[in-house]
């Protein structure tokens, strides 16, 4: 049972990759860090000594904060945060207890360089489908939250990247793009050390629906007609990426808490 404003490893995995999923703070000391750098997904790294300073950015917002060991740093900042008028509470056992749970953990040297405010920048080719949507949704939702994305004309994706600094994928010849038979959400999903079982389930679907295998999963060619649909119904590319975010929230729960569910009609009759 949790103390007062904790928050248990497995309660907090149930949230993250969802869209009600609270902004995880990793305030683990540089020491502690440097031994494990790796992530809870989508944590952010900010400092427990300056915590007065950024709090109040945070205002508003649930927030759970992560420590080596769910004690006194992690105590500190979450008490600091609630001062500033977030709702905030701390990872019980903190990143020792969430990896002990062996629960999934982000090696930051899989990470693109963050610009000054700390987000991740991709750029990519405009008119987004499947992969391209697909992976901006597990960035944000598993990797960086902030994450911004670029779409560009195809022929202008590698300069781009060298001009502002984005990180480029989804194009040839790139570190984030396809290999063999599978698709860059396959890709990442390796890297970035997010092979959970929903994942890996979805991964499949977006896999068929990309490259033209739909019998890879029933479910391809359902999220390759949504995703064509999309494409046809927005103009602009950001926006098609926002309703594409509830798309693939909609297919991940599906593929986490509902794949064994089926429907039928009629409804049974009463007794």
């Amino acid at each position: 049972m949790p103390a007062f404003n904790d928050i248990t490893p497995a309660q907090l995995m149930r949230l993250v990759g969802t869209p009600e999923a609270p902004v995880i703070i990793d305030v683990r000391t540089p020491e502690d860090y440097a031994a494990d750098p790796r992530r809870i997904p989508g944590a952010i790294r900010a400092a427990h000594d300056d915590v007065a300073e950024w709090a109040a950015r945070h205002a508003g917002r649930s927030l759970v904060v992560a420590c080596q060991k769910g004690l006194k740093l992690s105590q500190g900042v979450a008490a600091w945060l609630r001062v500033a008028g977030a709702s905030a509470e701390t990872l019980e056992g903190g990143h020792l207890g969430w990896a002990a749970a062996g629960l999934p953990l982000v090696p930051d040297a899989t990470l693109p360089a963050r610009d000054a405010t700390g987000r991740t920048l991709w750029v990519t080719r405009a008119r987004p489908k499947v992969d391209r949507i697909a992976c901006p949704w597990l960035i944000r939702r598993f990797v960086d939250p902030e994450a911004v994305f670029l779409f560009v004309a195809a022929a202008e994706v590698q300069a781009v990247a060298e001009r502002f600094g984005a990180t480029p994928f989804d194009i040839e010849g790139v570190r984030w793009s396809h290999e063999g038979p599978l698709c860059t959400f396959d890709v990442m999903l390796r890297e970035f050390a997010l092979e959970t079982p929903a994942l890996q389930r979805l991964a499949l679907i977006v896999r068929g629906a990309d490259t033209a295998r739909l019998d890879l999963a029933p479910e391809a060619a359902g999220l390759l007609a949504a995703s064509l649909g999309l494409s046809r119904m927005y103009r602009d590319d950001l926006s098609q990426l926002e309703a594409g975010m509830a798309l693939y929230d909609a297919f991940y729960r599906w593929a986490r808490d509902a794949a064994d569910e089926t429907h039928n009609w009629p409804a049974g009759k009463p007794a």
